[in-house]
């Protein structure tokens, strides 16, 4: 009897504005065509100013966020240096290429803040790195996502700006993909000043 595939699905979204990077994502996590949860975490820090969103199988995910956390804090005490984003997704990349051929379930955007500036990478399952100049998105919700990112991104965005064009993003992939939804639109801005959580209050209101 052929095996029955576990469907899962997301949407997350990356977008470069004037003085830093935003990342979003809708909070549903499904188990085939049960919702396992309508408030999951997909945005994750892994230093100060580096954070990366996850789609794909919470368990590969989880795992990847925690080794890549210890490699930077390592590096960090051991060689006294910043760590850039760069080298963030190079370390992501080098994990998942080596597992290439029992591969993690994980397709992965990566964005932060370093010396250079913002920074902003998608991460696909072998580790395949790709340096995005405007936006990305992935999940089974992106080609909804990718439509709103197409028509209203532009260069220089302000904050207020990008965080408006993350939320509609996310809420039209919500309506459209059955896979993505939950309680909650999580945006984390990330900037030379470090780390913001955009309030669920203020998120709420923005997709109104």
């Amino acid at each position: 009897m052929q095996q029955e595939t576990l469907k899962t699905g997301t949407t997350t979204v990356g977008i470069l504005f004037k003085d830093g990077v935003i990342l979003a994502s809708e909070s549903k996590s499904t188990m085939g065509w049960l919702v396992a949860s309508k408030t999951s975490q997909k945005i994750y820090p892994v230093d100060e100013k580096i954070a990366v969103t996850t789609a794909g199988g919470a368990g590969d995910t989880q795992a990847l966020i925690r080794i890549v956390k210890a490699e930077i804090n390592l590096y960090k005490i051991t060689r006294n240096a910043e760590f850039t984003v760069k080298a963030a997704t190079s370390l992501l990349s080098n994990i998942l290429s080596n597992n290439r051929y029992y591969p993690y379930m994980a397709m992965l955007i990566v964005g932060g803040f370093d010396r250079d500036g913002p920074h902003l990478w998608s991460v696909d399952a072998v580790g395949g790195a790709e340096e995005e100049k405007s936006f990305t998105a992935t999940g089974s919700g992106s080609p909804v996502a990718f439509g709103v990112l197409e028509n209203d991104y532009k260069e220089n965005m302000t904050k207020d700006e990008a965080v408006r064009l993350a939320v509609r993003s996310i809420r039209s992939a919500r309506e459209r993909d059955v896979m993505s939804g939950g309680k909650e639109i999580n945006v984390t801005v990330i900037t030379k000043d470090g780390m913001e959580q955009i309030s669920q209050e203020k998120t709420k209101e923005l997709a109104k």
